[in-house]
C-alpha cells in the first residue's frame, strides 16, 4: 500500500532507530564480562509504560541505555536538543532516560532488588556532533564506545542466581503489546495482492516453473511451498483473526496459479478444521 508522507517518515525514523539500536547490540555482544544483556525491553510500572533499547546487569549496578542513531550536528541549549542550525526542538533523549529510570527503580524495589542505576544516553552513529554538550549529563559521543565497552568488560561482576532470577523476571514482564506501537491502518482488500521476493522484497509477477518461484528483480530462486508458507506468515502477522482458507491464500499469492498445490502445501503443514466451504487451516 502507498503509505501517506507522515507515515513513511515514522517508518524511515523507526527502521534508523532500529539500526542503531543493532549497531549497540553488536558491540554490547562483544563483552566478555560476566553480564546478562537484555535487549528491546518493553515495562508497565503502574500502568506506565516504559521502553529500554539495551539493559545491561552486573554483580552490582544496572545499566539502562537510551540508544539515539541521530545523524548531524546537533546543539545543547538550555536543556533542550535541537538541530544544529535550526530553532526547532526535538524531544529530549534525556528526559526519555530520566523516565526510564525513575520508572525502572520502583519495579526493580518490586521484584526485591535495590542495585543502583546507573543510566546512559548513548548516540552510536558516527557521523554525529553535539555541540554545547553538558559535561554533567550521562552522553556517551560515538567517540566513546569503545571506552564504554572497555569500561563494561571491567566492571567487577561476578553473577549468581540471584542475578538470572532477575534476568528471567524482566523477560517475563516484557509487554508484547506495547502502546508505541503505532500502524497505519490497512484492510486485506486495501493491500496489493502477490508474492514478495525474499531476499530483496519486490513483488513476483509471474512463475517462471510450477515448483519454483523466480524473482525479476534479484534472480533470487524459491520453491513455491517455501513461498506459500512464507506468505500464510504475512496473513497470520497482518490479520491474526482470519481463517485461513486455500481460497484466501491463492488471493494473496496471486502468481500461483493452482489452487490444487495451495491446498496440498496447507494440508502438509496445517491442520484442516471443519469441511466444504467452512473448511479452514490452524
Amino acid at each position: 500500500m502507498e503509505l501517506s508522507s507522515t507515515d513513511k517518515q515514522h517508518y524511515a525514523n523507526l527502521e534508523k532507530g532500529y539500526q542503531g539500536e543493532l549497531v549497540f547490540d553488536e558491540l554490547t555482544s562483544r563483552l566478555q564480562n560476566d553480564l546478562y544483556i537484555l535487549n528491546d525491553l518493553c515495562l508497565e510500572h503502574n500502568k506506565s509504560f516504559f521502553q529500554i533499547d539495551t539493559l545491561i546487569i552486573s554483580q552490582q549496578t544496572i545499566y539502562p541505555f537510551e540508544v539515539k542513531n541521530f545523524e548531524g550536528d546537533y546543539r545543547y541549549e538550555l536543556g533542550n536538543f535541537y538541530p544544529k542550525l535550526s530553532k526547532d526542538e526535538i524531544k529530549n533523549p534525556l528526559d526519555q532516560l530520566k523516565r526510564s529510570k525513575s520508572l525502572l527503580r520502583p519495579s526493580l524495589k518490586n521484584l526485591g532488588f535495590q542495585l543502583p542505576i546507573e543510566g546512559s544516553l548513548t548516540f552510536v552513529n558516527p557521523n554525529f556532533t553535539l555541540y554545547q554538550a553538558p559535561l554533567n549529563e550521562p552522553i556517551i559521543h560515538p567517540t566513546q564506545l569503545n571506552s564504554l565497552m572497555k569500561k563494561l568488560n571491567e566492571v567487577p561482576s561476578k553473577l549468581t542466581n540471584r542475578h538470572k532470577l532477575l534476568a528471567d523476571q524482566l523477560i517475563s514482564m516484557h509487554q508484547t503489546d506495547s502502546p508505541y506501537t503505532r500502524l497505519p491502518s490497512y484492510t486485506f482488500n486495501g493491500l496489493q495482492k502477490g508474492t514478495i521476493c525474499a531476499v530483496c522484497h519486490s513483488l513476483i509477477c509471474s512463475m517462471e516453473r510450477r515448483e519454483k518461484i523466480v524473482c525479476e528483480t534479484c534472480g533470487h530462486v524459491e520453491t513455491v511451498d517455501s513461498a506459500v508458507l512464507r506468505s500464510v506468515e504475512e496473513l497470520l502477522l497482518l490479520f491474526p483473526d482470519m481463517k485461513i482458507t486455500t481460497n484466501i491464500v491463492y488471493e494473496w499469492c496471486r502468481v500461483i496459479e493452482s489452487k490444487k498445490q495451495i491446498s496440498r502445501i496447507l494440508k502438509q503443514n496445517y491442520t484442516l478444521i471443519g469441511f466444504g466451504q467452512w473448511a479452514y487451516y490452524e
